[in-house]
């Protein structure tokens, strides 16, 4: 989809709660970047109930959206089609509304990973870590599932959290093997660490950080960094933020939304330090 900076278009976040996100400033920052001075990205606190409602109301000045929990899976019944990456995963986090008044989904989420990655020189890895089993790391298994050679091992809770896990990389044509969370330092020891959990979570792990600490992506980046984050660094190993996969998933909605490549990623993650600094 292309558009001229005269043309008046919109965009946004949805999602419950909303108020955290950092979307509005990555995109705002993008827009300004672009000399795109007649579009405009906002906020809406939708839940799952309000969101066919949301959706009628909607113009043709629409481009786009951008999602997150809990709409992720939610808004797939309300749209015309989704991508294989939005399907291989049952989550969308983009909304696309194409000249034609067809709705579109597709996830950044799993290519922004893999983009974070290779930014930090992370082409490809024999076996990987997973700490947690939510929606984010089904994400982590998809991006995986595309540089990873090997095994990866997801650290998890609970037997019905492990057999989740399985079954995503069945899906997902990549081998997984569950462990028990009270063993997840094990984990630290891989080439990758892809930790999903929520804040806090993963601070017990810090204390046992290996001394040759590969590569950890943390996908928080409020508060930023992590004790675990902040230890892996202090041993010389590479760091991931959540912050990172922020700006490059936000990177390919711009360019979907307003069709302008590259996205300007400098600008974008810039404006997303300044906004966290200020909090």
């Amino acid at each position: 989809m292309t558009a001229g900076a005269a043309d008046p278009r919109r965009a946004a976040v949805l999602g419950k709660p909303i108020a955290h996100s950092l979307s509005p400033v990555l995109h705002r920052a993008a827009y300004e970047e672009l000399k795109l001075t007649s579009w405009s990205y906002d906020r809406f606190e939708i839940d799952e109930t309000a969101l066919p409602g949301f959706f009628a109301e909607l113009g043709p000045e629409w481009a786009g959206l951008s999602l997150t929990m809990p709409l992720k899976r939610a808004v797939i019944p309300l749209l015309d089609e989704i991508s294989e990456t939005a399907a291989s995963v049952e989550a969308v986090n983009t909304v696309l509304f194409t000249e034609d008044g067809r709705r579109v989904g597709d996830n950044t989420d799993i290519p922004g990973m893999v983009a974070a990655l290779r930014e930090r020189g992370i082409e490809q890895v024999d076996s990987a870590a997973i700490l947690g089993a939510g929606a984010t790391a089904s994400s982590a298994l998809a991006a995986l599932a595309r540089i990873c050679t090997g095994e990866v091992v997801a650290y998890v809770r609970s037997e019905a959290r492990a057999a989740e896990m399985r079954q995503w990389g069945e899906r997902l044509d990549i081998e997984v093997r569950t462990a028990d969370w009270a063993d997840a330092d094990r984990a630290l020891r891989a080439p990758l660490v892809i930790a999903t959990t929520p804040a806090g979570t993963t601070d017990a792990l810090a204390a046992v950080v290996p001394e040759r600490a590969a590569t950890l992506f943390d996908v928080l980046y409020d508060p930023w960094p992590t004790a675990l984050a902040a230890r892996w660094s202090m041993y010389g190993g590479a760091v991931v933020s959540g912050l990172d996969l922020l700006v490059h998933q936000a990177v390919l909605q711009v360019e979907q939304m307003t069709g302008r490549v590259p996205a300007p990623l400098d600008a974008m993650r810039k404006a997303g330090e300044r906004a966290l600094a200020a909090r």
